[in-house]
């Protein structure tokens, strides 16, 4: 299962994680794992490519994560878009994407 950990400081999205595989097929088959990879990667690029905000984008084995480092911006409603985004995909694909809020 994909795990997506949301972090929210003062009401608004400001970090992300996603862990996992969603085992909704065999790996790079996957069009639950190839649409949650292609929606982190869209939101990271858009947050720091389009919109030039600062963030610390990590990308390594079975793990992206994205911490935006600016107290305003577009940042916080991409972050919010790609949790909705990850949503719909887990009602569409049920026990593929589980998400966590946490408030730091």
């Amino acid at each position: 299962m994909i795990e997506a950990v949301f972090e929210k400081k003062n009401g608004r999205f400001c970090a992300v994680s996603v862990t996992g595989h969603a085992g909704y097929a065999d790996a790079g088959e996957d069009i639950v794992c190839a649409s949650v990879s292609s929606a982190v990667q869209l939101s990271a690029n858009l947050i720091t490519d389009t919109f030039r905000e600062k963030a610390k984008v990590t990308a390594g084995d079975n793990l992206i994560s994205i911490a935006l480092r600016e107290k305003s911006g577009n940042g916080f409603a991409v972050l919010s878009g790609l949790c909705d985004h990850l949503r719909y995909l887990s009602e569409d694909y049920p026990n593929t994407i589980t998400i966590e809020i946490t408030e730091v």
